[in-house]
């Protein structure tokens, strides 16, 4: 046997032990249900990955929700490529800006108060199978929403459906209730170089 034939032989030895484990592994897997994700960190692409899931559940023909908390003044490229979809997607932009923008507390509670009254009916809808409450996480930073109770419904949703919660600084009792927490680590920013927010990437 060649030096080649070999190693040929050993990995695919090697592979062969690395399918039976894996296999062994998947097997094992039996609970099907709703998940509870949640998308944090101060990375860029929480939201962006949550919209990701959200075209896979719109190809496997599921209907799907979205409301965005702080987001709203702007019309994104996800949202317009969703226009075909008709209403299997559910899109809810009813945030006015960061608090930055509004500096105006008592609007910022209401427009996240009206927003969970959204994201509430939309879990309740059982055509519903996936909802994505987009910097939900931003709206909880600041106290603009009661935490224990929106944690409470996320935690008793019906058992199939699926939500993703995105936005920095998740609150370590969501983060408790999730079953699936993703954080988005920074590396590098484009914006630190000066590069502004651009149409097709950011928006």
């Amino acid at each position: 046997m060649s030096r080649d034939d070999g190693e040929a032989a050993r990995h695919r030895a090697k592979m062969a032990r690395r399918k039976a484990v894996q296999d062994a592994e998947v097997a094992g897997k039996t609970i099907e249900k709703g998940l509870l994700i949640v998308h944090t960190g101060p990375g860029k692409g929480k939201s962006t990955a949550a919209f990701g899931l959200m075209l896979r559940a719109l190809g496997r023909g599921w209907r799907v929700g979205v409301v965005q908390f702080i987001k709203g003044a702007w019309e994104t490229g996800e949202r317009l490529a969703l226009g075909p979809f008709g209403d299997r997607v559910a899109w809810h932009a009813m945030g006015e800006g960061f608090t930055w923008e509004t500096q105006d507390r008592a609007r910022d509670v209401a427009a996240a108060e009206a927003a969970w009254a959204r994201a509430r009916a939309l879990m309740a809808d059982e055509s519903v199978r996936l909802v994505i409450l987009d910097e939900l996480n931003i709206a909880l930073r600041y106290d603009y929403l009661p935490l224990a109770e929106v944690v409470a419904a996320l935690a008793g949703r019906r058992p199939d459906l699926h939500v993703v919660v995105t936005g920095r600084n998740a609150k370590p009792e969501l983060l408790a209730a999730a079953d699936l927490v993703t954080e988005m680590t920074l590396v590098k920013h484009h914006f630190a170089a000066g590069v502004k927010a651009q149409e097709g990437i950011e928006f």
